[in-house]
C-alpha cells in the first residue's frame, strides 16, 4: 500500500504514471505490503485463478522472485513505471517485510519510479512487453 499521498496521471515514459502529491526528504517509506489490503498469491492459487483475473495480475502485479508468488497491490502502486535510474526502492538488503523508500529527495509532482527487475521475476519480459505495445 502506498505510504505518501499520490496521483496518477499521464506519463512521459509509459501510458499512466504515479506522481508525489507532496515533497519529501530521501529515505520517506513510499510503499509496503499491507497484509488484508494488498494480496498475495502462490503459484498454486495464480494457477486455480478464473480467466480473465491470471491477465490481470500478469498486467498489474508482480511475480516475488523468492518464491515465483504473485502479488497485487490494493491501491494506485500498480501505476508506478519502470526505471533504470529510480527514485524509489528497496534500502539495503534486510530479511522480513520489504518496505520501499526513496532513494532521492522527492519533489511534489514527480513521477515515481523503480526498477522493476529488483523485485519482479517477470520483468523482462514485461518489459519487452511493453516496449512492443508502446
Amino acid at each position: 500500500m502506498m505510504l505518501i499521498r499520490v496521483r496518477v496521471a499521464p506519463s512521459r515514459i509509459h501510458g499512466l504514471g504515479l506522481f508525489t502529491v507532496e515533497a519529501g526528504p530521501a529515505g520517506t517509506p513510499v510503499w509496503r505490503f499491507q497484509p488484508g489490503f494488498d494480496q498475495a498469491f502462490s503459484p498454486a492459487a495464480f494457477a486455480a485463478l478464473p480467466a480473465p483475473a491470471p491477465a490481470h495480475l500478469r498486467w498489474f502485479g508482480f511475480v516475488r522472485v523468492e518464491d515465483g508468488g504473485w502479488v497485487l497491490s490494493g491501491d494506485h502502486a500498480c501505476f508506478m513505471n519502470h526505471s533504470t535510474a529510480p527514485n524509489t526502492g528497496v534500502a539495503g538488503a534486510g530479511v522480513g517485510e520489504v518496505m520501499t523508500m526513496a532513494l532521492r529527495d522527492l519533489a511534489a509532482g514527480e513521477e515515481l519510479t523503480c526498477d522493476y527487475r529488483a523485485f519482479d521475476a517477470a520483468a523482462t519480459q514485461k518489459l519487452g512487453e511493453a516496449a512492443a505495445h508502446g
